[in-house]
Order: C-alpha cells, then structure tokens, then sequence
C-alpha cells in the first residue's frame, strides 16, 4: 500500500485548473486505488480484511488455469476497483482530514505500475 495523495495534489495543482475533478486509475487487473487513513493500524487490517474476503491459500480456477499464484489477487482488485474520482476546489483535493488516496498493489508478483491521472475542470 502506498500512499499517493501528494503525488496527485502535485498533479492537480500544475494543472493549472482551479475546480474540477481528478479520475486516479491504476492500469492492471490486479491492483486498486482506494482512500484510506494511512495510519499503522489500518496498513495492518485492510490486509487481513483482504485475506478474511479472498484468501491466498483458496483454490481458484485462474490458479488452476495458468499457474500463477494469483487468483485471490484479481478478486481482491475486482472487489476494490481500479479507479477513484476526486473532487477538487481552489486547487485542493476534497478529502477528509484523515483520507489518503493510496495505491494498493494485490500481486503476489513484483509488477512495473504506472498510475493514470486525468483532470477535468476550469
């Protein structure tokens, strides 16, 4: 998990809109880009949570297909989702004091990511 919000405010404010609203997409089945309050204890229960809804240790046909371990990887980003759309007033993304936007990587493979970020707006 890695949080990316100052990444996309950076993103926002160069932009050179002032209102509008920012798409984060993450290109890939098996990642997703959620908020959250990046904080140990979370970083610790999304995880667990994660393996309580599809464990790694399951049987899934993807694993039985194609050998590649990570069957529980693409539920979990199903279930997720791959994108966030952000609001942003004055230049500011309109998140809650304790809301991050971050990156979750499900994989249980080393993957090159590249984050997508569209902004519309005036």
């Amino acid at each position: 998990m890695i949080d990316i919000t100052q990444k996309i405010e950076e993103v926002v404010l160069k932009s050179g809109l002032n209102t509008g609203i920012c798409t984060v997409f993450c290109p890939g089945s098996t990642g997703s880009i959620i908020t959250i309050e990046y904080e140990g204890g979370l970083l610790k229960d999304f995880p667990e949570a994660m393996e309580r809804l599809a464990p790694q240790d399951a049987t899934y046909e993807h694993h039985l297909r194609w050998r590649d371990g990570n069957g529980h990887s693409h539920i979990r980003a199903s279930i997720i989702g791959p994108s966030l759309t952000i609001p942003f007033v004055d230049t500011k993304l309109t998140l809650g004091t304790w809301q991050q936007v971050t990156f979750v990587d499900f994989d249980n493979k080393s993957r090159n990511r590249k984050i997508e970020i569209l902004i519309i707006g005036e």
